[in-house]
């Protein structure tokens, strides 16, 4: 990935001065004001190791040019700017074509990411199961691939991946395009492997009847502080975006003396990039395992409303049943100010299923403990199911889960006596139905 630190005259290390600027494209505008979008990019800017984050600038633009994304005047006017901050970096928050890329480090002579490589870069430095590591390197060559197409004088420039030499030549290009292929179907490959040891992993926490409980968010909302508050876990909680990037999951006993295994997610993010999207769907994968979805909401944060909408969106595509309970936690309480504290309980006061309270002081817990708690607590009642002989998951999921009173073999079919929850019986109807 991009070195970000220099030799500085003494030998030390050197940060690299950054500047962070968000197009804001009249034609094509985006769901959230332009000045919340730089603020959120400029986060995403504080959260990379090596950077020297110096200022960010709202670009107000009639329409992106195909050459240059800025037309002559405003790059004329950002080249100042750079150069009077001696600015090494330049980081925007949007998509940069490879063409767009090139000649703007060539006429601001600079080094520059897009949104999709600054988000990368976060990823590379903060994944720490060996999944993540091979999940970043597979995005990363998705992205490096698209980056070959017409831009090859660039590649002098690229940052890391496979130390690509040579000069300009489609066959050139052709060579790299297959090596990237394969150092990708070896990855996937290493990746079917990893998935396989976890599916053992869950289904040896299958056999323990904890129901799972999955902390879902915008990054940044707090998760990691709940999670931490909960189990005691040296799990990374700093006020940065991306803090965490694999998933973390511990059985605890919540103050009510109810049994779950939580489980800490990556932060959403609005305008993921599709190659992202799949590239990191696994690390959410445990979210679809999920009896119970807590979400934790930053109700401090100017942009809430788009954030929640952010997480909504992002929970509908990775597929999440309708049937899953959800509640809501609005985090950071701690931080407004009582008017603002008094109308944000009344909002909560007028949903179901709403929580107000901050995980770092624990304020407002209680009452959230009290509803996942009630949630979980299902009724059980006794139902005869009958499953055929080629449905032996099903059944061994069946055992695992400690509901099974009674079994008959008959000829063509099993007949099983079970006690379970609704929860445990729409699981099992899901499982069935996916074959």
């Amino acid at each position: 990935m991009i070195d970000l630190t220099e030799l500085g005259g003494d030998g030390g290390a050197r940060l690299t001065r950054a500047f962070v600027l968000h197009p804001d494209i009249k034609s094509n505008p985006g769901p959230r004001a332009p000045e919340d979008a730089l603020a959120e990019a400029m986060a995403l800017a504080h959260a990379l190791p090596g950077l020297d984050v110096i200022g960010g600038q709202v670009v107000r633009l009639p329409r992106a040019h195909p050459g240059q994304l800025f037309g002559k005047g405003k790059l004329e006017e950002l080249q100042q700017t750079l150069q009077a901050d001696e600015i090494g970096l330049v980081l925007i928050d949007g998509p940069v074509s490879p063409v767009q890329q090139r000649n703007l480090e060539k006429a601001w002579n600079v080094k520059l990411l897009d949104r999709t490589g600054l988000i990368l870069e976060i990823f590379a430095d903060r994944a720490a199961t060996r999944e993540g590591v091979l999940q970043v390197e597979l995005a990363a060559l998705s992205y490096q691939r698209t980056r070959l197409v017409r831009a090859w004088t660039h590649l002098e420039r690229q940052r890391g991946g496979l130390g690509f030499v040579g000069g300009p030549g489609e066959t050139q290009i052709e060579a790299d395009r297959r090596a990237i292929d394969e150092q990708m179907t070896r990855l996937r490959r290493q990746l079917d492997k990893v998935a396989k040891t976890r599916e053992l992993h869950r289904a040896a926490r299958r056999k323990v009847p904890y129901p799972v409980v999955a902390l879902v968010g915008y990054t940044n909302a707090g998760k990691s502080t709940l999670f931490n508050r909960l189990t005691g876990a040296n799990v990374m909680a700093k006020d940065m975006l991306f803090a965490t990037l694999d998933p973390t999951m511990r059985a605890v006993r919540l103050p009510t003396g109810k049994d779950v295994i939580l489980s800490d997610t990556v932060g959403f993010i609005s305008d993921l990039p599709t190659l992202l999207v799949a590239a990191f769907r696994a690390t959410l994968e445990e979210v679809l395992e999920a009896d119970l979805i807590l979400h934790v909401r930053d109700i401090a944060h100017p942009a809430t409303d788009v954030q929640a909408a952010d997480v909504a969106s992002v929970l509908a595509a990775l597929g999440v049943p309708d049937d899953v309970p959800r509640i809501d936690l609005w985090n950071k309480a701690d931080q407004l100010g009582p008017e603002a504290r008094a109308q944000i309980n009344r909002q909560a006061a007028r949903a179901e299923g709403v929580f107000v309270g901050s995980a770092l002081t624990g304020e407002g817990l209680q009452p959230l403990f009290d509803a996942i708690t009630t949630l979980l607590d299902d009724a059980r009642y006794h139902e005869t199911i009958t499953l055929s002989h080629t449905e032996g998951k099903l059944r061994a999921w069946l055992f695992a889960q400690g509901v099974v009173e009674d079994e008959t073999q008959e000829d063509d079919a099993t007949r099983l006596c079970v006690h379970w929850s609704d929860r445990q019986k729409a699981q099992f109807r899901r499982m069935q139905d996916s074959g």
